[in-house]
């Protein structure tokens, strides 16, 4: 049994189209497997967040969840703040905020900004790399005016499953299909020069988990983010999918365990 003192709070932010439900296998196993705090948010008009996506006009109304629960935290406390996918983004908006509550930072094959570029940038290489057929039967409102990157979308059905979902069980993806919702990209918001410092974002340990069979975030792809942005370490788990925290929570929840005891 572990100390009270080696008891770690996880905060756990959703990626893209997705909500604070995608992570209930990963929030049962931290608690039972070692008794650690874990807390979820469903970022804006995601999840069961009562606004809608129209409802949402800017990044700072789509984080504003996840900053109120910052907020919230003692002064004394330090989180492990995780963020899959898209879900970079946000926390990488609250490291910049909030760089003295957070021990470390952990991202799962998701975006991570540098300091140099903005934030924005990844997302637009992210589309010059993947084709539109790539995407299958996704949903997608384009900006005619910032060459047709998209405003919004939501994920197909066909996608999800050759793609997002792949090596999960198919009750989670079907569970996925009943419950995902559009999500926006704020590509104009997010490329805003000096929105992340190397004084407050920069200072925060970061530690990047490289999912290897990933099909929506390539290997490539994850290793052109760490390159641009090194990160203290990266772990790779092999064969993983986009979705590890459901095809492979077991070794997601260990690697997460160690990165919380090794970067106190």
């Amino acid at each position: 049994m572990e100390k009270k003192s080696e008891k770690k709070h996880f905060v756990l932010v959703h990626g893209f189209c997705h909500g604070a439900w995608c992570w209930y296998k990963l929030v049962n196993m931290l608690k039972s497997n070692g008794d650690h705090q874990v807390s979820t948010v469903d970022l804006g008009s995601c999840g069961i967040h009562p606004k809608r996506l129209d409802e949402i006009s800017s990044i700072s109304e789509y984080v504003q969840q996840l900053m109120d629960f910052m907020v919230s935290l003692p002064d004394d406390e330090r989180v492990v703040l995780v963020g899959h996918s898209y879900g970079g983004i946000p926390i990488s908006l609250a490291m910049e905020r909030f760089p003295e509550k957070i021990s470390v930072a952990v991202f799962i094959t998701a975006y991570m900004p540098n300091c140099q570029d903005p934030p924005a940038t990844l997302i637009q290489e992210y589309f010059k790399r993947c084709s539109i057929q790539s995407l299958m039967d996704s949903k997608f409102i384009l900006d005619q005016r910032r060459e047709n990157l998209p405003i919004s979308a939501i994920f197909g059905p066909d996608y999800m499953t050759a793609k997002v979902y792949k090596g999960c069980q198919i009750e989670d993806m079907e569970l996925a299909k009943m419950l995902i919702r559009p999500n926006k990209l704020f590509i104009d918001e997010l490329s805003e020069k000096s929105l992340l410092t190397e004084g407050k974002y920069g200072a925060v340990r970061r530690v990047y988990i490289k999912c290897e069979g990933d099909e929506v975030l390539e290997a490539d792809f994850q290793s052109c983010i760490n390159e641009r942005s090194p990160p203290n370490e990266v772990i790779s788990i092999e064969g993983a999918g986009h979705m590890v925290m459901l095809s492979k929570t077991h070794d997601l929840c260990l690697c997460l365990k160690k990165i919380a005891v090794k970067y106190r």
